[in-house]
């Protein structure tokens, strides 16, 4: 019997690869070493099998075969981290860019807020319920949007190039013909759609202003979210960062000289954050453009749109619909949850416009880790790494709330503070700070249900999340919110304690339905 040292054993085994695949050794450039670890387990054991027969190895030297094996688990382990290294590494690239410029269109909102808070508490309520609208007639570019994202997260990880600039071609058109159909239809009926909205005839004005405004150029935002969803699929968030910075710059600019009259401009006020608005989102679509082509898709063949391919437009529908149905069911809800606190009073809508401006900056790491996640999830699904989708998935969740609810923590400490800067009206003071409070418990389900609906739709598991969110939604928050606000007469704080209730219950399904792992079968690459 002879002792052979494990050293011994793979120069061995190396010699009798052209007796397993037919190849001289001699054509294997790679070091030993390094050959040894690109071969698969199963190779490993045909080769020691081989081995055992042609060295004369007995059973007596069964530790040499328990060394190889471990040295190939090791290697395993080894490259298993590394892979996990890699993709923390990638996710970090994505989410500080959309973190970054998530936080920059949250302070869009904000800045227009806040400067209309030195105007009048009038000003805010009015424009806290027009965005209520708008952000609910831009769920119908989400449809599109959505899809965009999700289609070309999995072609991109399955390296499918063509599918990917159909899929950007045929979002960029459909979303043109639907963003000019809703700007004409909210600069028309922006009258009867406030007056539906139950807002009061002294917000009339300033709402009817804004609307319209805004509203008429909407097509600037449907343009721009497709370029944004493009973009980030193919790692590239850095780009849409950067042209929010941009846009941020020119929305401060414009509001301060057209809200005070600075510069020689006239004191427009409500109108003159509007007018602001808009320019800064037709500027940001023209650079987004000019971004895509040259970073990103050069151009857009003809021969790739004959015949027309109506199958991604088919895919976009199919993850898009329900996606969009489940945003469309939470923005419903909070349009009807706004009309009920509008019938609280105008300091119960004033503070709830300013507690949602100030609370997104709490749950805003969740939304850049959800986002960054689920393209990363979405480019391992496409690559069939299922297990390694299910990792990140646990690890998004796990730092989201962590930190989600650390920064309300903080938020909730520092509230009378922040509400001292926005007015000067003691009873929305009070109750704000009030729901910062509540809000803390509420934060530790909604990270979660940012991240669920968004890794769930990456995979392909697009109708789940918008059960869930119908049934929860409706059933919780708008039900448990009316009866707690209305008839026990527990305000604007009572119903606040019904959202926290909505988004614990969710997020636990959404938990059960991740480890689930049942949405590994719903992916669109086969």
């Amino acid at each position: 019997m002879k002792e052979i040292k494990l050293e011994n054993a793979l120069h061995s085994f190396f010699l009798l690869l052209f007796d397993i695949y037919q190849t001289p050794p001699s054509t294997f450039s790679l070091p030993l070493r390094d050959f040894y670890r690109t071969l698969p387990f199963y190779t490993i054991m045909m080769i020691l099998e081989r081995l055992k027969k042609h060295e004369g190895l007995t059973a007596e030297r069964a530790l040499t075969m328990e060394e190889a094996l471990a040295m190939e688990q090791r290697l395993k382990e080894s490259e298993s981290l590394k892979q996990q290294t890699s993709l923390k590494r990638q996710l970090t690239k994505l989410a500080i860019p959309i973190f970054i410029e998530t936080l920059l269109i949250m302070m869009l909102g904000a800045v227009d807020t806040i400067m209309l808070s030195r105007h009048s508490d009038n000003s805010v309520a009015a424009v806290g319920v027009v965005n209520q609208i708008i952000m609910l007639t831009f769920l119908v570019f989400e449809v599109i949007n959505l899809g965009t994202s999700v289609l070309c997260s999995q072609y991109l990880g399955a390296r499918m190039q063509k599918k990917v600039v159909q899929v950007v071609g045929v979002s960029l058109l459909v979303n043109l013909v639907v963003g000019a159909t809703v700007s004409l239809l909210l600069f028309t009926c922006a009258g009867p759609i406030l007056r539906l909205m139950g807002l009061t005839p002294e917000l009339m004005q300033d709402g009817m202003d804004y609307m319209r405004i805004v509203g008429a150029f909407a097509f600037f935002q449907a343009l721009s979210l497709t370029l944004s969803a493009a973009l980030r699929s193919a790692n590239k968030a850095i780009y849409p960062m950067m042209v929010t910075v941009v846009v941020n710059i020119l929305n401060i600019i414009g509001n301060y000289s057209l809200i005070f009259g600075r510069f020689g401009f006239p004191e427009l006020g409500v109108e003159g954050a509007a007018i602001s608005t808009a320019f800064s989102r037709g500027v940001s679509m023209v650079i987004l453009f000019i971004i895509l082509f040259r970073k990103h898709i050069p151009s857009f063949p003809l021969s790739y749109f004959r015949p027309f391919p109506w199958i991604e437009l088919k895919n976009l529908m199919k993850v898009g619909l329900p996606s969009a149905g489940e945003q469309l069911s939470y923005s419903s809800s909070q349009v009807v949850i706004t009309f009920f606190i509008n019938m609280l009073g105008v300091e119960a809508l004033a503070t709830r416009t300013y507690c949602v401006n100030i609370i997104m900056f709490g749950y805003l790491f969740s939304i850049s880790m959800a986002q960054g996640g689920a393209i990363c999830i979405g480019h391992l699904i496409g690559e069939k790494k299922a297990r390694a989708a299910f990792l990140m998935g646990k690890y998004v969740m796990k730092r989201s709330v962590t930190i989600t609810v650390l920064l309300s923590c903080v938020i909730a400490l520092c509230g009378h503070i922040i509400f001292g800067w926005l007015t000067s009206n003691p009873e929305i003071i009070h109750l704000g700070v009030t729901i910062l409070f509540i809000d803390i418990l509420l934060e530790i389900g909604r990270p979660i249900n940012i991240f669920a609906t968004a890794a769930l739709r990456a995979a392909g598991d697009v109708n789940y999340p918008f059960y869930v969110g119908l049934i929860v939604q409706w059933s919780v928050a708008v039900g448990l919110g009316y009866c707690f606000g209305m008839p026990l007469g527990w305000g604007i704080c009572g119903m606040w304690i019904a959202f926290l209730c909505d988004e614990n219950i969710r997020g636990a399904i959404f938990v059960r339905r991740w480890y689930s792992m049942k949405w590994i079968s719903k992916s669109f690459v086969n």
